[in-house]
């Protein structure tokens, strides 16, 4: 799942700080994050090709020569790490199979060793990456890079490189957030009249991810309290629209040049409180009712070709839920 779309459901649902992690390796990225709503950026390519750095130099050397299409995912480095947790590494004999089998079964054929790194031997298809403190066949290791490999093109010290990410990062925030001036007016800035304009339309939609953020919430907490398939099966799908739902209005706002707020809605703790699921349900679908109701409000008020599409959108998912839950609770015939 891009980092961009993941980031945006996480921010949706998250009351702690969320450092975004993926493909970053420029100031450039780290900026997008950030203006997205992450608190952080999280480095590890950028960081490996650096003097500093304890991985081997001819991995570093790998990063600086690879291309962003160079790297795989693959459990083909598995030795050491839990199951089926993929590893991005560059390309190399084992990812081509030109190793054997990773996963074959070996009997009482022994591991092949193919490095030492202080008298402990270093194992093919094993998740150790090649440090300065190796020796072996380093081509056949785990080389680890991220997508952002590409745009490393050098190995230089650390303290360079993060100087010279911050600053790139500063200067594209504020390409970013820098308010175009009006060129009719030296007094008028188009931007600052815009946000103006669109200020009620931004409260709205804040009032309506409040809720979202809410209802994503109590859909969370509420379907571990059911033994029956059905009904978390439907507690799910209304969760995982909540949480698109939240993403989509945080990026309307942010298309209009508001800032979305981070608070949860009074729903929340009023729906926490119903200690019987199938009335929380009933609860939470006059929580969903009531979006509708504003959705239909808001709609003619919506300039935007591509925020009211959203909003349509948004609105015949909440019609479906509440005929589901309805259903599901036997409290009215299906919709027709």
């Amino acid at each position: 799942q891009p980092l961009a779309e993941l980031l945006s459901e996480v921010l949706a649902m998250a009351s702690v700080p969320v450092a975004a992690a993926g493909g970053l390796a420029d100031g450039q990225g780290v900026a997008r994050v950030l203006a997205q709503g992450a608190q952080a950026a999280v480095l590890g390519t950028a960081l490996m090709a650096t003097h500093e750095s304890f991985a081997h130099d001819a991995h570093k050397q790998r990063l600086v020569a690879a291309q962003a299409g160079d790297t795989v995912l693959t459990e083909d480095f598995h030795i050491n790490w839990p199951p089926h947790a993929a590893v991005r590494v560059l390309a190399n004999s084992v990812t081509r199979r030109e190793r054997g089998d990773p996963f074959a079964a070996t009997g009482d054929i022994p591991r092949t060793v193919i490095g030492d790194e202080e008298g402990r031997p270093i194992y093919l298809f094993s998740t150790d990456s090649p440090l300065r403190s190796m020796t072996g066949d380093f081509e056949a290791m785990a080389l680890y890079a991220g997508q952002g490999v590409g745009r490393i093109t050098a190995i230089e010290p650390a303290g360079e490189r993060l100087r010279r990410i911050a600053a790139e990062a500063a200067a594209h925030l504020r390409l970013l957030n820098d308010t175009p001036v009006a060129v009719a007016s030296p007094v008028c800035y188009a931007g600052d009249a815009e946000r103006e304009r669109h200020a009620p339309l931004i409260a709205r939609l804040d009032e309506l991810l409040e809720a979202e953020r809410a209802g994503a919430r109590v859909a969370l907490r509420s379907r571990t309290e059911t033994e029956d398939e059905a009904l978390r099966a439907l507690i799910d799908a209304i969760h995982r629209d909540e949480v698109k739902w939240c993403g989509m209005l945080m990026r309307a706002i942010r298309t209009l040049e508001g800032t979305p707020g981070s608070r949860t809605g009074d729903f929340y703790d009023k729906a926490m409180a119903v200690p019987d699921l199938r009335e929380r349900l009933a609860f939470l679908n006059r929580g969903q009712g009531w979006v509708a109701k504003k959705l239909r409000e808001l709609l003619p008020l919506v300039d935007d070709a591509g925020i009211r599409a959203g909003l349509q959108e948004m609105l015949q998912a909440h019609v479906d839920n509440l005929d589901k839950v309805n259903t599901a609770l036997g409290l009215t015939p299906p919709r027709r």
